[in-house]
């Protein structure tokens, strides 16, 4: 015994040892997941065109991050806009996202839409057939979009070894249950965005993660409609 345990190196003894102890301690529904499930708040946000940043803030004008946000490559800008509703309704300071899009949007959470008198339909980000628009105040200039305001329909953002272990494809639709203080909740419709590079991600908006109290959360778990767990 003593010669078999003197051949065997002492790092591959430890790395033996730490692989053991860290899936013991891991909870049995996390092992073999690719990704930690991670559940953000999107507040209220303005995406533009190169085009529009120029009228907005000046010509010659780019974005300047202010914070990288959690998927890779994308940001909140130092650029904010006032989004004016009708009958002049306004909210100040709306935060610009990055990078720049082809189509400029506005996403809002229910009561903000209520706020600017604006009926904005639920929307998966980018698909702006038959919503109302806007208008957008820089400190340099006026954009009028005759379309582009939405309420972002909640989603999950899935890279390709997440749609292979949950089951699913682009498109399909998944239930979001959420244990809080005193809170348990199922939100239900959270569409799959599928893509390469991407961290596994479900937004919601601010209504939504008020209403189930997502700040003292203790447990989130995507779910398969038909009620089988996938994972926390």
């Amino acid at each position: 015994m003593s010669q078999i345990a003197n051949s065997i190196d002492r790092s591959q003894i430890e790395k033996i040892v730490r692989d053991v102890l860290i899936k013991r301690l891991q909870p049995a529904e996390a092992q073999g997941k690719p990704n930690p499930l991670v559940v953000n708040i999107s507040a209220r946000h303005v995406h533009l065109t190169d085009e529009h940043v120029e009228i907005l803030f000046g010509a010659g004008k780019t974005l300047d991050i202010e914070k990288d946000l959690y998927q890779d490559g994308y940001y909140a800008a130092k650029q904010t806009v006032a989004v004016v509703g009708p009958r002049r309704r306004i909210i100040p300071n709306v935060r610009v996202l990055g990078p720049c899009r082809g189509d400029s949007q506005v996403e809002l959470a229910f009561t903000d839409s209520i706020s600017l008198g604006i009926d904005a339909p639920v929307r998966i980000s980018g698909d702006h057939h038959d919503t109302p628009g806007c208008v957008l105040v820089g400190p340099e200039g006026v954009v009028e979009l005759k379309s582009g305001v939405i309420r972002a329909m909640r989603h999950v953002h899935m890279g390709p070894a997440d749609l292979a272990h949950y089951g699913v494809s682009n498109g399909d639709a998944m239930h979001l249950r959420v244990v809080s203080e005193g809170c348990t909740t199922v939100l239900e419709d959270v569409v799959v965005r599928a893509g390469e590079n991407i961290k596994l991600e479900v937004h919601i908006d601010t209504d939504e993660g008020n209403a189930i109290f997502l700040e003292k959360a203790t447990s989130v778990e995507l779910l398969k409609p038909h009620g089988c767990a996938c994972q926390k």
